[in-house]
Order: C-alpha cells, then structure tokens, then sequence
C-alpha cells in the first residue's frame, strides 16, 4: 500500500513516502479501513519530532483522525461489514494506546484498527467534516460545553482561534449565544473566523490584545463592578498568554484549558486567581459522547467544520504537515490519500 512512514524523529522531511509499504493484516477483533481523509493535529508534529519521555515504536505511519470505509475484517468482528463508512475514535478505550502513536495511523491507504474504536458513519456527513471531529472538536467540546458550561450572553474570548480547536471553540460559544472574541495572527484568519461565528476579530501580531480587550470591556474590578473584564478566555497556548488571559476576567470568571501549545510551565502571577476569585477549569481530550454529540451536530447542519482551503494528496504529506509547523492553517488540515 501507499504510505507515509515516520522512520525517525525530526522536521517534516523525515516523513517518507513509500508507495509500496506493508499491508496491514487483521487479526482477531480487527477491521481494515480504506483511508478516506485524514485530518492533521499538532499532535502529529509532537510525535514526529519525538516527545520527551514518551517513546514511539519506529517505524510508524503517524495521524490520529481518521474516517474511511472498511474493506475487510475478522472473522470474529460483529457489528460491522465491508462497505461501512466508519469514524475512527482513536484512544483506544480497552487495550489502550492512541492511533498514529503507539500503532500505525491514517497518513496511508489502508490502517488497522480494532473494531471497538469505531462509530458508523450517516450517509450525509462526508470523510473530511468526520476526520476533523475526534481529536480537535472532541477537545473543544469538551472544554467548551462538558466542562467550560458557556452560556448565553457572555463574552468568551478564544486565543489561538485559527486552528482546529479554535474553529470549533469560536463556533460552540456563538452557538451557545455568547458573545465571541477570537484572536488570530492575520488579518486573513480573523475576517473567516468573523464568517464562522466570531463577533470580534484581534489580529495580536500587531495588536495588544490586552489592551483592546480592556478597551472595549473595561479594567476587570476586584469589587465586581458590572462592565469590567469579560466572563472566559479560551487558553489553550499556555506561554507567555497565560497570566495576560487572567488580567481581562472579571471577577469570577474562567480560564478553559486543554493544553499548553506554546510552553507549559509559564510565568504565573497567582495574585490574579485569588483578588478576583477566578476560576481554572482543565480539560483533558474527549469522550465517545462528545464525539457521537459532534456528529448529530453536523448532521444536524447547526455545526459545520471548518477544513483548511487547500487540500493535499498523501504524496504531499510532508507539505501539508508544514502548514503546521508555520502556523498557516485555517482550520483542520486534510490529508486525501
């Protein structure tokens, strides 16, 4: 089969593709899946250039979202058949592991997966809008509507807005009737962020986001007065955001939280959290009921992924892995093998 094999650690340039590598073969409690869209997530850049204390079994073919149809299958799968389109859950749930990490993934024609990661897959929601629900809109479900609770009439401001997380946090707070501040780093990612939900657009590689905010919604209050601050920011960078995200919260506000893209360990100033009683609420990953929540969404038509402009061919996986690393992607980037 035609792949794209990881064979050491390292920039995009490590990324090999073979157009005859090994078939996968099914073992017991196992399906094949013809890949049909893989969508990228900064995670995959994690397992390429290696991850401290986490050890990847080389070779491997990484990507985590995967959606396809099943073209073969054990004897003893039940519950499925060849010609199934399938979404991949890719935590493995009962042996544990994660797709495209411990086992082979979706940069390749066909993957192996157990036949218990999988969720059939409505007829009218295509392989690119399934691919790029898992992990990103997973995450954000989560954060947003599980843990985070976002209401109607708040104001939520989403960091890092452009990307597949982001995406879907600008979209579930807007749907959810808030108001929605998403920050980006051009101008071309805020005016498709403003198309998708947000109401206001901060472009923070020449803006003071800090200070824009506090422009328009006032200095936060330790006393609680009305029109100081706003009610959540959505900071899943880390670095050197992250007390900056606490100086623009009202009293009582919430800082969501699933991740630290840009630096785990930043400078804190915990005089923040407690002179304005704020409140840290973490999130970690997904459920399989916020991805089947996810996909009555889409089905439903009331949420619509937003999928980078410029699709690639497995051949130019490394390419597409470079939006990435630039930090150029609108949205969920996807592979078509």
């Amino acid at each position: 089969m035609r792949a794209v094999v990881l064979h050491q650690h390292g920039g995009s340039e490590n990324m090999v593709y073979e157009a005859a590598y090994r078939d996968p073969v099914a073992g017991p409690g196992d399906v094949i899946l013809k890949v049909g869209a893989c969508a990228l997530n900064y995670h995959d850049v994690f397992t390429r250039n290696g991850m401290p204390g986490i050890k990847i079994p080389l070779p491997i073919i990484i990507g985590i979202d995967v959606a396809g149809e099943i073209v073969g299958l054990a004897p003893d799968v039940t519950g499925f058949a060849v010609g199934d389109r399938v979404l991949v859950d890719p935590i493995d749930r009962v042996k544990g592991g994660l797709l495209g990490e411990t086992f082979d993934g979706g940069l390749a024609q066909y993957v192996l997966v157990p036949a218990h990661m999988l969720i059939k897959l409505d007829d009218a929601i295509g392989y690119a809008e399934a691919a790029a629900l898992p992990v990103a809109y997973g995450t954000a479900y989560r954060m947003m509507v599980t843990r985070g609770k976002i209401q109607p009439g708040e104001t939520v401001m989403v960091l890092g807005a452009s990307g597949g997380v982001g995406t879907c946090c600008v979209q579930l707070a807007k749907q959810a009737g808030a108001t929605v501040i998403a920050c980006a780093s051009s101008d071309e990612k805020i005016a498709r962020l403003k198309e998708i939900g947000a109401d206001i657009g901060i472009n923070y590689a020449n803006t003071d986001w800090v200070a824009e905010c506090r422009r328009q919604y006032g200095k936060p209050s330790a006393l609680g007065r009305p029109g100081g601050g706003i009610d959540v920011v959505v900071n899943f960078t880390g670095g050197d955001t992250w007390t900056k995200s606490l100086r623009v919260l009202r009293r009582d506000g919430r800082l969501l939280t699933c991740g630290a893209t840009a630096g785990y360990d930043p400078k804190e100033d915990i005089r923040f959290i407690w002179t304005f009683e704020l409140n840290i609420v973490g999130s970690d990953g997904w459920s399989r009921d916020d991805v089947h929540a996810l996909l009555a969404l889409v089905k439903s038509g009331k949420l619509k992924p937003t999928i980078h402009p410029e699709r690639f061919a497995l051949d130019s996986a490394g390419d597409a892995m470079r939006v990435l690393d630039q930090r150029q992607a609108i949205g969920k980037v996807i592979i078509e093998p």
